[in-house]
């Protein structure tokens, strides 16, 4: 009954705050959502979307954007290490693997494992906002987002600037980075270089990561070409991070890079998004550190993407379409050398009824894979606006995840693969509300997921191997509550936020031990609290409460002031100051807390 009071206290305060504060202006109504197949703002969306925006970026207690997404509702984050070196991502109590994410629309999703969806997690510097796309979304992605996508869309560069950082904290901890922009006459181009290093916070945790990003615009009179290239390295020793805890001396590098030209343009009513990409990740494994003979793991893999998307403007709505050819490769010593060829076609329309007060969106995907054949994914959103500020959304839709090439081949001492595993599929659908005006945001979403044949690692007994099998069935169900109150002047803004999230898991069949699947965050509470005091020093303050299903709970504090002085600014950032013991994934302990000084200088 307690955590039906929170929600429930989160949303008297908002609303007296809302009744006795003057507020600002800031909204979020004029974003369009760029991981929408049909160009729409924000306010018209009739799915489970969070902004994450640049500001909201800047205030947080992050990072990187693993740090980052754990301060919102419905996203489990599950880390090993410090400094973002590895971590996966869950939503809405799914897998690692069920979740996609996206650069600027380009799918960087790895063919050999889910584990390293984050290693292509850009800087932060040089993210404009962050898309969180929750529910089925396999209708207007394909494969991999089983549970929900995330977005990361780069900022666009409208001055010269030149801006340094610098870092030190706990753990030895070293961040250096640089951010160069430029705007010529028919061009915009962004550099970022950084490195991040530590010491490890207990023995052989220790990190070296770099980052390097380049972002160019040309043509940017008539018809804008967008060039992004990025390059991120990460070697780290990785104690007890896979397998058992005991095997202490484990190490891993990793290496993610993402090459992709778009553009967009128009003609008539007509809208046309072409884009071609090359993904690649690299992965080094070691058993143990200093003898590498003993047991090494190498997996390189490329994915070769051209799609072209295309939305048109008609008097019975919109219609989206498109259609992608990817081919993708792996080679490694443990996983063998695999080829596979992939298509997603997909069209839908959104119908505009009552004076655009009510919104019927339809539509289907159909997706090929060489290996695992043709599949038809169908789905539908509906809306209905009260008034522009607020609406009544649900969807309803199929979804589906292929195994990973880990999931069919991987071999070793504690793990086996199964070659016969066959893709995993669910109905899922929501229904929610949510209000959005310039001072306040509130929502609240119920979901429920049906899955097939879910993929995980299970065992019998404590001594056997992990093997990976397809489960009879899981249905997942939940609710969410988010609330965002802002109040103040531009310059002096105060903000209170809130996040409840429930998921319930029944299980038809499973295994006495399950590896990842069934320990969801059952309950999850995130409050926020945001100020600006003075003109140049603001802070904020994150507090969490997580239970996960096998019962473990923890409270963690965060918080970050922010002291900014024209060309100059300063920072200090503290994770987990009330000391929290506890474990993400696989009995790895969290930092017992950590704090993080940052200066920084720009000029433009």
């Amino acid at each position: 009954m307690k955590f039906i009071q929170i929600p429930l206290i989160t949303f008297c305060l908002f609303v007296n705050l809302l009744i006795a504060q003057p507020l600002s202006s800031e909204t979020l109504d004029s974003i369009y959502i760029a991981s929408s197949r049909i160009d729409l703002p924000f306010s018209k969306s009739s799915k489970t979307v969070q902004i994450v925006t640049k500001e909201m970026i800047e205030r947080s207690p992050a990072a990187n954007v693993a740090d980052l997404l754990q301060f919102f509702g419905g996203i489990d984050i599950r880390r090993r290490g410090l400094g973002g070196s590895q971590a996966d991502v869950y939503i809405r109590g799914g897998g690692f693997d069920q979740v996609l994410l996206l650069i600027d629309g380009m799918k960087v999703e790895d063919p050999q494992t889910g584990h390293h969806t984050l290693n292509m997690a850009l800087p932060i510097e040089v993210i404009e906002r962050v898309e969180i796309v929750k529910g089925p979304a396999a209708r207007i992605f394909g494969q991999n987002a089983f549970t929900g996508a995330i977005n990361i869309v780069t900022r666009k560069v409208s001055k010269n600037s030149i801006s340094s950082s610098i870092e030190v904290g706990s753990y030895g901890q070293k961040i250096l980075g640089l951010t160069s922009q430029s705007v010529y006459s028919n061009s915009t181009h962004m550099l970022h270089v950084s490195s991040n290093m530590s010491d490890g916070y207990r023995y052989n945790t220790d990190f070296d990561n770099r980052n390097y990003f380049l972002k160019s615009t040309i043509n940017t009179a008539s018809t804008p070409i967008s060039i992004i290239a990025s390059f991120m390295e990460r070697q780290f020793g990785a104690n007890g991070f896979y397998a058992s805890p005991n095997y202490i001396d484990q190490y891993e590098e990793t290496q993610a890079s993402v090459l992709g030209i778009q553009s967009t343009y128009g003609s008539g009513n007509w809208t046309f998004k072409p884009r071609v990409y090359w993904k690649r990740n690299q992965d080094v494994y070691l058993f143990v550190r200093s003898n590498p003979s003993l047991y090494r793991n190498v997996h390189i893999s490329n994915k070769l993407v051209a799609e072209y998307n295309a939305s048109n403007q008609n008097n019975m709505g919109i219609t989206g379409m498109g259609i992608e050819l990817a081919m993708v490769n792996l080679a490694s010593n443990n996983l063998g050398n695999q080829n596979r060829t992939q298509m997603n076609a997909f069209i839908e329309h959104r119908f505009s009824l009552l004076d655009d007060q009510l919104d019927i969106t339809p539509g289907v995907a159909l997706n090929y894979f060489s290996d695992f054949k043709f599949h038809a994914f169908p789905g539908i959103d509906v809306g209905f606006a009260i008034n522009k500020s607020s609406r009544f959304y649900g969807n309803l839709g199929m979804t589906y995840r292929i195994p990973t090439y880990t999931d069919l081949y991987y071999t070793s001492p504690t793990t086996i693969g199964n070659p016969s595993l066959i893709p995993e599929s669910a109905l899922a659908y929501e229904i929610g509300y949510r209000l959005s005006r310039n001072n306040l945001d509130l929502s609240f979403v119920g979901f429920k997921r049906n899955s097939d044949d879910l993929i995980d690692y299970v065992k019998l007994n404590s001594d056997d191997p992990w093997q990976a099998q397809n489960l009879i069935g899981l249905e997942t169900n939940g609710f969410e509550f988010s609330g965002r109150m802002k109040w103040g002047s531009q310059d002096k803004m105060n903000a209170l936020n809130g996040d409840y999230t429930y998921i319930s898991d029944n299980v038809e069949a499973l295994a006495q031990l399950s590896q990842y699947a069934i320990n969801s965050l059952k309950h999850q509470v995130i409050m926020s609290w945001e100020s600006q005091f003075l003109d140049q020093i603001s802070q904020q303050i994150t507090y969490r409460y997580c239970e996960r299903g096998n019962g473990q709970t923890y409270n963690v504090l965060d918080a970050r002031v922010v002291a900014n002085f024209g060309k100059i600014k300063a920072d200090i950032t503290a994770n987990n100051i009330l000391g929290a013991a506890f474990t993400e994934t696989n009995l790895v302990p969290v930092p017992k807390g950590s704090i993080l000084f940052s200066l920084g200088y720009s000029i433009n």
